[in-house]
């Protein structure tokens, strides 16, 4: 008797609160996806890391033939095969070295041209433009000191470059957009907050009278105040799963069907559907407990029992 007559509360208070309760849904949504959003996408740049750390090399470029009077590190003129020897020599007793390539000017070429061909620029370059280069794949990539400190400025090296760098200005950008993501889903934290309060504090204003004759007839301070919290948990929990909804739905879009990134950008290591799935049940508590702990803290101030 005590559960339904609960319940029946619960519904009382959804209808005379529809507005504020359609209004508490949304901003919940909003805020847990944005939240489950943040998540994913630092997951996903961790995933990009340690996927694309492990593949970086060190480039060692070397002087070319018309460097001498363009750059500064090449006026002593183009690398020889001495020096390229030494290079190499040097760069297999180096305990941080895995694997040492060597790259000339024509597969550089070639490379460049598989990559860029279709660029205007590429028809104005020719094989003598590109520099001849070792690629260097370290143990540890973040040891590319090591590797710049002993070649940087040495006859017959034009400059020394770590692929890192090129990587860190593409994580950084997306961790950016992470803390922008973090900082909207705070502000949609907020007003959610604000619009559960005030929803508890209208529900409870126009239901005054019945608490009112509860009280005299001795109903415990709990029976009382359960319908309100379970209102805004119900409400909130609705906006968890339409939050859930959303991630299951952004994940498909962006990945495996609309735009399908993982077929059009297959060189990145997407998260997967575990990834997803593992955050739900965060994004459920959090919208079923979140509301509940601001209507209990509501209704100690507005609701005296």
């Amino acid at each position: 008797m005590r559960a339904q007559f609960v319940l029946s509360e619960i519904g009382v208070g959804l209808r005379r609160n529809l507005t504020m309760t359609f209004a508490v849904v949304v901003s919940v949504a909003l805020s847990l996806a944005l939240f489950g959003g943040a998540l994913l996408m630092r997951e996903q740049v961790s995933t990009m890391k340690d996927y694309w750390y492990d593949k970086v090399n060190v480039s060692i470029y070397l002087c070319g033939k018309g460097d001498a009077e363009t750059v500064v590190q090449c006026a002593k003129g183009a690398v020889t095969k001495q020096q390229k020897d030494e290079i190499q020599a040097d760069l297999g007793k180096m305990d941080v070295v895995e694997k040492v390539l060597y790259e000339s000017s024509d597969e550089a070429y070639k490379h460049y041209q598989e990559e860029f061909g279709d660029s205007p620029m590429a028809g104005n370059i020719t094989p003598d433009q590109m520099p001849e280069s070792f690629r260097v794949k370290l143990h540890d990539p973040t040891k590319y000191k090591v590797v710049a400190t002993a070649f940087a400025g040495r006859d017959g090296v034009q400059s020394v470059q770590d692929q890192r760098s090129i990587l860190d200005n593409l994580f950084g950008l997306m961790n950016g957009m992470n803390v922008a993501a973090l900082f909207v889903m705070a502000l949609m934290l907020v007003i959610a907050l604000m619009l559960i309060v005030n929803t508890v504090r209208v529900s409870a204003f126009s239901r005054r009278r019945e608490t009112g004759i509860m009280r005299l007839v001795g109903a415990s301070g709990f029976y009382i105040q359960a319908p309100f919290i379970m209102e805004a948990a119900f409400a909130g929990l609705i906006g968890g799963v339409l939050a859930c909804v959303m991630l299951l739905a952004g994940r498909y879009f962006l990945i495996d069907g609309g735009l399908a990134l993982q077929d059009k950008l297959n060189l990145i290591d997407f998260i997967g559907w575990d990834a997803v799935l593992t955050k739900l049940p965060l994004v459920l508590a959090i919208g079923l407990l979140m509301p509940a702990v601001a209507a209990l803290f509501a209704l100690r101030k507005y609701l005296k029992v």
